[in-house]
């Protein structure tokens, strides 16, 4: 008797179900997705214990007779392909025909559903996969489907869900990110007699993010948009960055849009759990967009840190693979190259385009409680399970922005320049500040007055920058119009030198200096390995070095700028680091790795004093940078407080 033999339904049922319903969220994610596809405009969502004992999801989409409600629950029986064609061009959030039936084989399932021509619904009831009940019912047009006792006939399954808040957070996670794909539609989510989210519809992306996470988060953030036509067989043209947020329209064929928000510099996590992806609508895990967004901020960002970031890429249907993942989170590009530069040079350019300053802000929490009309009336216990889950994918709770703490400025502060820079920081404060009227209040200054910086001035303001001194001889306090500036003088140094050196190497300018002994460097294996690599590259960045026995290396150049003593640890750094690389070296980014490991070796150091005349070359030559808000390593260069925080302060708005 042969040993391969077909399993019944119901056990493949439950084997799919363990691909598709991984937790309670997961069914969300499914019946959501199938009442977009519906072309649904008002979708609420009812859970109870996070989704363990109740999933109730309705919606005003199409419906279906009671043919297809009946086919809906046959294994790959689906309404949005016919044949193996449309697997190139797939335009809908769902297309396996997996999701109902695997669902019904593990809880109490009941549907109810009208198609508006029909004069009356259908219910179907189906207990572990198993039809209950079928009958005829006046019901209003669209589709509620109720989900009970989720993985009630599976014990084990259930055993590993985790507990009812953290459940409750990942289902809130999902339905918010949704809403924020889809402004244009209605959303609810309730848990029990609660509100968690109301969204209803608003005009575009940013009003949604306005009222999902509130004014402050949205501050924090970059808006993005751009475009590239895809062109097959030839190389795409560049790429251009729109000035406007673009509106849900179709795109041109054979053309890749990118619209969204990136994070400010300031705003680091410490994992990629806040980048989140869109691809025509659909939220997904990818990795090749994930690096092409770490990449676009690299020397903006320490190499430890993640923005945050939520894209939404829409490109035609052929160009992009969704059916390479059972539960859909995954894609394949039909042009990954194209597409991963396209999307590193666009968010790479905002940033440049926007240079954000660093603010002098408190901690701001982008929980979804903008307002009483977005979540009335969250209980504690849900709004604090909403916020801890920082770990897990699809968490917006994991919007923490934190601009860094400014160092004490009440010791050790010395003026560069004795009585006469004091008298021009009282000048300088004079002229940054509104007339004090006779009652010795000062007037509110309008926000065209304060000079508050939004990007397009940044080098202006830093260069009508007045230094008053340093703060324990390591930070630059200046002031202008704008407010008080604090500079880190050792990272300002760094991106002048860094953006210098780059430059010097494009027109094959670098700067050298002979030591006047020889410097010998005994390397380790990994590091001899990594030396023959990038010795050419090396040597293109102003370094002579030669094989000195069968360990070491005798260096005889060094770039301009570095001391004797300075050189030996900078390339010991360096190889080290890219020793410690799991993938193959780059050449572009050796190329940066080495141009920031120079300047930072080579510019001012903290507890230097510097002259008045010093402190104002370097933040001239900080204006004149392509990215003074950050350093090489990610680390900011300025923070501002402004006239409108210091105003604040004092309680005089």
């Amino acid at each position: 008797m042969g040993r391969i033999h077909v399993l019944p339904e119901h056990v493949a049922n439950k084997i799919a179900a363990g691909e598709v319903v991984e937790r309670p969220a997961s069914v969300v994610k499914e019946l959501l997705e199938n009442s977009l596809d519906a072309g649904s405009t008002r979708i609420k969502i009812q859970v109870e214990a996070g989704g363990k004992k109740l999933i109730e999801v309705t919606d005003n989409g199409c419906g279906m007779v009671r043919d297809d409600a009946l086919l809906a629950f046959e294994r790959h029986a689906t309404s949005k392909m016919k044949s193996a064609e449309d697997l190139l061009s797939i335009a809908t959030l769902g297309f396996r025909g997996e999701a109902l039936p695997s669902i019904a084989s593990v809880s109490r399932l009941r549907l109810e559903t009208r198609a508006p021509e029909e004069e009356s619904g259908t219910i179907i009831e189906i207990n572990g996969g198993k039809i209950f009940r079928v009958e005829e019912a006046g019901l209003p047009p669209g589709t509620l489907i109720t989900i009970r006792d989720l993985f009630f006939n599976i014990p084990a399954r259930r055993k590993f869900l985790k507990a009812e808040s953290t459940e409750l957070s990942h289902i809130a996670s999902l339905v918010t990110h949704y809403a924020l794909a889809h402004p244009d539609k209605h959303f609810e989510l309730h848990s029990a007699t609660h509100a968690v989210l109301i969204a209803p519809p608003v005009a575009g992306y940013s009003e949604r993010v306005y009222q999902a996470f509130g004014k402050e988060v949205l501050d924090q953030l970059i808006a993005i948009a751009a475009s590239q036509p895809l062109e097959h067989g030839g190389l795409p043209r560049p790429w251009k960055v729109q000035e406007a947020e673009p509106e849900s329209e179709p795109q041109a064929h054979g053309e890749v849009r990118m619209h969204g928000f990136v994070s400010k510099p300031e705003i680091q996590k410490l994992n990629r759990n806040s980048i989140y992806i869109f691809v025509n609508g659909r939220l997904v895990r990818d990795r090749l967009i994930q690096h092409a967004v770490i990449g676009a901020y690299r020397n903006i960002l320490p190499a430890s840190v993640f923005p945050v970031v939520l894209l939404f890429i829409e490109m035609p249907n052929s160009e992009v693979d969704v059916n390479v993942h059972p539960a859909k989170t995954e894609v394949r590009f039909r042009q990954q190259g194209v597409i991963h530069d396209f999307v590193r040079d666009s968010v790479r350019s905002s940033l440049m385009q926007a240079r954000p300053v660093p603010q002098f802000t408190t901690e701001i929490a982008a929980h979804a409680t903008a307002g009483a009309s977005l979540t009335p009336d969250l209980p504690n216990s849900a709004a604090t399970a909403i916020s801890a889950n920082t770990q897990e994918a699809f968490a917006p709770q994991e919007f923490s922005l934190q601009a860094p703490v400014a160092p004490p400025i009440n010791e050790h502060f010395r003026f560069g320049g004795g009585i006469a820079v004091a008298g021009n920081a009282a000048l300088a404060l004079s002229r940054a500040t509104a007339e004090v009227p006779g009652d010795g209040c000062a007037t509110p200054i309008a926000d065209e007055q304060s000079g508050d910086v939004d990007g397009t001035d940044l080098s202006s303001s830093l260069a009508s920058l007045t230094p008053l001194g340093q703060i324990r001889e390591s930070f630059i306090l200046a002031v202008n119009r704008a407010g008080l500036w604090i500079i880190d003088q050792h990272v300002a140094h760094e991106r002048v030198l860094f953006e210098k050196i780059l430059r010097e190497y494009a027109t094959r300018k670098i700067e050298s200096q002979r030591l006047l002994m020889p410097l010998i460097l005994e390397l380790t294996a990994a590091q001899q390995g990594v030396f023959s690599e990038i010795s050419e590259e090396l040597a293109r960045n102003g370094f002579e070095a030669e094989p000195f026995g069968a360990r070491s290396i005798a260096i005889k150049i060094a770039p301009a700028g570095l001391e004797a003593g300075q050189v030996e640890g900078m390339l010991q750094e360096l190889l080290d680091q890219l020793a410690s690389e799991e993938q193959a070296l780059n050449m572009e980014k050796v190329r940066t790795r080495i141009a920031a490991s120079v300047a930072c070796h080579a510019a001012i150091k903290v507890n230097m004093p510097l002259e008045q005349n010093k402190m104002v070359w370097l933040l001239a030559e900080l204006a004149r940078t392509d990215c003074p808000m950050s350093c090489p390593h990610g680390r900011p260069v300025v923070l501002r407080y402004s006239m409108k925080d210091i105003q604040k302060a004092f309680k005089r708005i």
